[in-house]
């Protein structure tokens, strides 16, 4: 079984989100149909699980990216958090220190 560091080393954001869609349609799928379907295997349930750690960390590295743009092209911290569904303070609160660069 691959870890999370190994598994995005492996993958793009694509790749992993695909990987994961497919063993989560099969898990969903012998849920539904144990008798037709084939369950997921233990190793395949715990590669779903590290996936799902891959998908989180780099959708974390493009919405960083991403806040980093917006500041550069002077979009305000209210803009922002209204982008990302939050308020001013909490968009500031999770981005200010590595958004704005150093003082």
């Amino acid at each position: 079984m691959a870890s999370p560091d190994e598994l995005e080393r492996r993958h793009t954001l694509t790749t992993a989100t695909d990987r994961y869609d497919a063993l989560r349609m099969r898990d969903a799928l012998a849920a539904m149909d144990p008798a037709n379907e084939t369950a997921l295997s233990p190793d395949e349930t715990l590669e779903m699980l590290a996936l799902s750690e891959v998908i989180i960390r780099k959708a974390g590295y493009g919405r960083q990216a991403m806040v980093r743009s917006a500041r550069a092209a002077g979009a305000s911290w209210t803009r922002i958090g209204t982008a990302l569904g939050t308020s001013k303070q909490a968009a500031w609160e999770s981005h200010q220190r590595w958004a704005d660069g150093p003082d």
